[in-house]
């Protein structure tokens, strides 16, 4: 039997940016993977990477439970079409399973999406390698996992706040501290949060290595001591560049009252 993980997707920002093409490829792109999996694998087992978008914006009820109510957040296209997409899983013909995936963190460029989260968000991780094997070892678990949803995290030892997620990301790079202006953050209208029943897929699973301590011991490793040290030299420009990127600062400086709205309470 075939087994199909579906990773494939338009991502934010430019999944938001484009809500077309994001519709296109998140949504009808699985519809059409379904319909021929159908005719010609009816026997697949199919399994799904979905989002923890799709609980919109938890700062006041960070802890996530599958059960919870889908609510994207304000101009979130991605979790709408990762919500469609699901859907359109669960009425299929085939076998399926769907898992929420918590903030993967691997090759992030740094966009204007980096604004968009509020420092004060609870924030859980996961890593490439644990996220993988979590797929991996579902085909082994087929029977436990069917026709259900999960949330895929790294777990409790993955937590922390987005705040200091950034400041530890900041000091490992050369950056030096987090000290942005008020306001280059929005405050409201984007999502992550700490996976409450986490460990109900990692119990069947075995899934789970990484600590947040062993992913920040994996990015020290990745950045040499002479980019870290030019990262330093330059630090105030690099920052003052990324600043530019910042719509929740753009829109208070310029005075825009109907982004403003969207991002700060």
């Amino acid at each position: 039997k075939d087994f199909i993980i579906h990773l494939a997707a338009i991502i934010p920002p430019l999944a938001d940016d484009e809500p077309e093409l994001s519709y296109r490829v998140n949504t009808t792109g699985t519809q059409n993977l379904i319909r021929n999996l159908e005719e010609l694998s009816p026997d697949c087992f199919f399994l799904y990477s979905s989002s923890i978008s799709v609980y919109g914006d938890r700062l006041k009820t960070p802890l996530i439970e599958v059960e919870d109510s889908l609510s994207p957040s304000e101009g979130d296209e991605y979790a709408k079409t990762k919500i469609k997409a699901e859907q359109i899983i669960r009425n299929s013909k085939l076998d399926w399973s769907i898992f929420r995936l918590a903030a993967i963190m691997v090759n992030h460029k740094v966009s204007k999406l980096m604004f968009h989260q509020p420092l004060a968000t609870s924030f859980e991780i996961a890593t490439p390698e644990d996220t993988a094997r979590a797929f991996v070892n579902a085909i082994g678990n087929k029977q436990l996992v069917s026709k259900k949803t999960f949330n895929l995290g790294g777990g409790k030892n993955c937590r922390t706040t987005y705040k200091d997620f950034l400041s530890r990301s900041f000091s490992i790079s050369g950056l030096g501290k987090l000290n942005f202006p008020k306001n280059t953050f929005a405050e409201k209208n984007f999502h992550c949060g700490f996976y409450h029943d986490g460990d109900d897929l990692e119990n069947i699973l075995r899934f789970g290595n990484d600590t947040l301590e062993s992913y920040f011991e994996k990015e020290k490793l990745k950045i040499s001591l002479w980019k870290k040290t030019l990262t330093s030299i330059f630090k105030n420009q690099i920052k003052n560049h990324l600043l530019k990127q910042s719509e929740p600062y753009n829109a208070f400086i310029s005075n825009n009252n109907k982004m403003i709205k969207h991002f700060f309470n």
